[in-house]
């Protein structure tokens, strides 16, 4: 038989998700953060949905590629730069824009010996420590980099936040003002909050702001929802029960007998495993919905089957919808009972599900 396993994407949510980023934003311009698959969710269905964004921010040429092949004219940038000499070319083929973080690649810049100018976002570190010059050579750099005729002067001042979901933690707080004392007098615009620092830390706006979990209905805060901040989830995973069995009490369930029954009872089986992205570690009392009714994980999560605590669901049967996740079902609980964060359950999901679109 076929995988019944779904993923439906609200194209509906992405657009009214970049409306109410566009809404806080403030004026400054939107950033579509879509890597990752658009977090999960399908690069061109979603840019397609995200069309009114001001540019897209992509992690690899390759994504950009697809972006240039599905028709989109808005900037792009490649959010982690170039990789080799040979990308500046490709990157101006396809009219990319680049992150510049670390020496080498201002080494390959600066040995370019022409080419049209290449627009660069020029990122220093202000505390997150992963990616970007010491924020002390800010000046230095940006001159550097203007001076070169293979670079656009209208460079982009950037860095990105450490802790901007954590509301009441100052280091964010530290890591703006950083940022502005660095940057202070340099011509160019700013672009300084993630989805999280757009919505907790106003005084960081910027000229840009690059949004990605927001744009998908995901939570960006500890203990929180995507709904809870006004965004709708994108995306639905569903399966069906392929199998209802009695089981009798004291009988376990699934490998390594981890759950035992409380009474005599019927256990449901869905089409959905770790082979398709639901996560392992989901533990017993992960909840899903059956037409509606509450339902639970018992037993450990195989590659392809999920077992089932029916108990709350007396009318189920065979072939019935089961939800994993989506408006009724926050991601952010599953994610919370796997020990784990809502973006990696839907990034998580595989290529055997059947991706469909709702809303045109």
């Amino acid at each position: 038989m076929s995988r019944s396993a779904t993923a439906t994407i609200h194209l509906h949510a992405l657009r009214g998700n970049l409306a109410r980023v566009r809404s806080l934003a403030e004026g400054a311009k939107v950033m579509a953060v879509v890597k990752a698959d658009a977090y999960g969710h399908g690069l061109e269905r979603c840019a397609r949905a995200l069309g009114d964004a001001d540019a897209f921010g992509v992690a690899s040429i390759a994504d950009g590629l697809r972006l240039r092949a599905a028709g989109h004219r808005q900037r792009i940038v490649v959010l982690s730069g170039p990789d080799a000499a040979s990308d500046l070319a490709e990157m101006r083929r396809l009219q990319l824009e680049a992150v510049i973080h670390h020496e080498s690649q201002l080494a390959m810049l600066e040995a370019e010996r022409g080419g049209d100018p290449l627009k660069v976002w020029l990122k220093l570190d202000t505390g997150m420590h992963r990616l970007g010059f010491a924020r002390g050579r800010a000046a230095e750099l940006h001159t550097r980099l203007r001076a070169l005729p293979a670079v656009d002067p209208a460079i982009v001042l950037m860095t990105h936040f450490a802790s901007s979901d954590e509301f009441d933690n100052d280091l964010t707080a530290r890591q703006v003002q950083c940022f502005l004392d660095a940057t202070q007098g340099l011509p160019g615009e700013r672009t300084l909050s993630n989805s999280a620092g757009m919505l907790g830390w106003p005084q960081a706006r910027g000229n840009w702001i690059r949004v990605g979990g927001l744009l998908y209905g995901l939570s960006v805060a500890e203990g929180k929802t995507g709904a809870d901040f006004g965004f709708a989830p994108a995306m639905t995973l569903t399966t069906r029960l392929v199998a209802i069995n009695p089981v009798a009490r004291g009988e376990r369930v699934g490998y390594g007998a981890t759950w035992e029954c409380p009474q005599d009872m019927r256990i449901g089986v869905a089409a959905i495993g770790y082979g398709d992205g639901y996560p392992r570690s989901a533990k017993s009392g992960t909840p899903v919905l059956i037409g509606g009714a509450p339902a639970a994980v018992i037993g450990r999560v195989s590659m392809d089957l999920l077992t089932l605590d029916l108990r709350e669901a007396p009318d189920a049967n065979v072939g019935d919808v089961v939800t994993l996740w989506g408006p009724q079902l926050p991601v952010e609980v599953i994610a919370d009972h796997a020990g784990t964060i809502a973006y990696e359950l839907t990034c998580g999901v595989t290529r055997r599900v059947l991706f469909a679109e709702d809303g045109a």
